[in-house]
């Protein structure tokens, strides 16, 4: 049995706060020790400030955890929207760096009115219509386009102005021709994130890797007399990741200082609007997808909210972007962090931010002594863990359809934009949809039914079952009772496609966990791979005797 379905489920609310103050604080400590280099590194690698970043974990905290539908969720900025902020920082400032910030703020704020909406509106399952392959190969770009931005940071070299292409190509020159001791800072860094693990289990292991590699840069750069220029963000005309100018954060002094007000005055242009639906779109679907991986997480399995999730994180983003911060999403590496410590309630998350908001306030110069380099070997990591061979080889598994459906949308992404990237990603899956006999009346319209009987539950599916079909499934799905037999009929299936086949295995595995059972019967399908999950096309001579 698990040793969570007898202990009674945490309250919420000032009730939750009395009763597990403690370990929450503690769990709310030991994330605020992972988001704080984070938060700096997001923040300088997206071209904004570096108090950016923080600003936007402290609003997370203070505000957003209160509001939010979720339990355990830890809100911050996060990697994967360093793409989407400094494209829209470089587009909209025109070269000036200090404009495209001011300009990106009043983006971020209008995205999280569209945010608010959609999660008033019932907008949560906005994850589920992106295939599973396009949402990898979003995620596994943006983690390639980080390494190309960040080695050089980490080497301390300042490419030639380019093409992301152009960037990627340098990185062998920055390897020849480093900066001697600000590449042993970062790469001593980068050594200390992927061997730490194997620490684990001896009491050192504890340490969360991002602090160790931040005390030892900080070490290292004493070592090596780096010094402080104070030039303000205000004063840098041209972006280059600071890396020109600083080799250290620079970061106000005074906390007042941190707050820069958004500009609205591009708000008619067509560069302003792409740069809000990238930030709506990307920040809202990682947001979901986080917060339904967090969910899975939870030992005492208490479900999300998302539409209240959404709302709460888009008013998170109006008011970060209103006091000159980041985006923000529920994020999965800091929430995780926050199970792995024992948080009980959303007040660790509350903590997390009360701690942050401390520390900056009384220690700023602690800060002003982390060296780039550092923070770049710790995006540099998080880049590779996005883009891991790994990944390639699952997708590869799944089928080689998806592969292709995965590499298109990398390279869409890479060559374009995040946003054009993906819809080129969803719009190749469609026509590959139409290519295998899809009707294009079934293209977006399910086909199914429900029959009961006793305590079992038939579902019955007509036709094909698509990523860009299914939400209706979804819906009835989530509205049956607890502890029933479903069984799910592929007999008169057309096409079911591996999106699809993962919601159900994931809907299994969770609905076997309150116990109820799945299973399905009705086969006449082909697959395109060994693996279970692979998408199922009806045979030719099933197809020949029914259509």
């Amino acid at each position: 049995m698990n040793k969570y379905q007898s202990t009674q489920i945490p309250k919420s609310g000032l009730e939750g706060l009395k009763q597990n103050w403690k370990s929450d604080l503690q769990a709310g400590f030991m994330v605020f020790l992972i988001a704080l280099p984070l938060c700096l590194g997001i923040a300088i690698g997206s071209g904004f400030p570096s108090s950016a970043g923080i600003i936007t974990a402290i609003v997370g905290g203070l505000l957003v955890s209160r509001l939010n539908g979720s339990h355990i969720v830890i809100n911050g900025p996060a990697a994967g929207l360093i793409v989407v902020m400094l494209s829209a920082v470089q587009s909209l400032g025109e070269g000036d760096a200090m404009a495209g910030y001011r300009y990106t703020l009043a983006a971020i704020m209008i995205a999280g009115f569209f945010q608010i909406l959609m999660g008033v509106y019932k907008a949560g399952e906005l994850s589920s219509f992106f295939p599973a392959s396009v949402v990898q190969g979003m995620l596994t770009a943006m983690g390639i386009i980080i390494i190309a931005k960040q080695s050089h940071v980490m080497l301390g070299v300042t490419p030639e102005p380019g093409s992301l292409f152009s960037t990627i190509s340098q990185i062998p020159y920055s390897l020849l021709n480093p900066s001697k001791e600000i590449a042993f800072i970062g790469i001593t860094g980068l050594a200390i994130l992927a061997l730490w693990p194997l620490l684990k289990r001896m009491p050192l292991g504890k340490i969360p890797a991002p602090i160790v590699v931040i005390l030892t840069g900080i070490g290292l750069g004493q070592f090596f007399g780096l010094q402080h220029e104070h030039i303000h963000f205000s004063d840098i005309t041209e972006h280059n990741h600071l890396i020109a100018q600083n080799f250290l954060v620079e970061i106000p002094d005074n906390f007042a200082d941190y707050f820069y007000l958004p500009d609205f005055s591009k708000i008619l242009t067509f560069e302003f609007w792409g740069a809000v639906i990238s930030i709506c779109l990307v920040a809202s679907l990682e947001s979901l997808l986080s917060a339904s991986a967090v969910e899975k997480l939870d030992p005492y399995k208490r479900p999300t909210d998302l539409d209240r999730d959404l709302s709460a994180v888009g008013v998170g983003n109006v008011i970060s972007g209103f006091l000159g911060g980041l985006p923000m999403i529920a994020e999965l590496v800091r929430s995780s962090a926050n199970v792995t410590s024992g948080a009980k309630t959303e007040w660790s998350n509350f903590f997390h931010g009360l701690i942050l908001l401390i520390f900056v306030v009384l220690f700023p110069h602690l800060i002003h002594s982390i060296p780039l380099a550092s923070l770049a070997a710790l995006l540099v990591y998080t880049g590779f863990r996005l883009a891991s061979p790994k990944t390639f080889q699952h997708v590869l598994d799944v089928g080689t359809e998806q592969l292709f459906l995965f590499l298109i949308t990398i390279i869409g992404v890479i060559a374009t934009n995040l946003l054009v990237g993906v819809l080129i990603g969803v719009a190749v899956k469609l026509c590959i949809h139409l290519l295998r006999g899809v009707w294009l009346s079934n293209m977006f319209k399910i086909h199914f039914t429900i029959k009961q009987h006793n305590n079992t539950v038939t579902i019955k599916f007509l036709g094909s079952v698509l990523f860009s079909n299914f939400l209706p499934l979804k819906a009835a799905l989530s509205k049956l009772d607890h502890g029933r037999n479903i069984v799910f009929d592929f007999s008169d299936g057309y096409l079911i496609d591996h999106t699809v086949l993962d919601f159900i295995h994931e809907f299994s595995v969770n609905y076997a966990r309150q116990g109820g059972t799945c299973k399905q019967v009705g086969h006449p399908q082909e697959t395109f791979s060994d693996h279970n999950l692979a998408a199922r096309l009806m045979t030719e001579d099933d197809r020949k005797s029914r259509y």
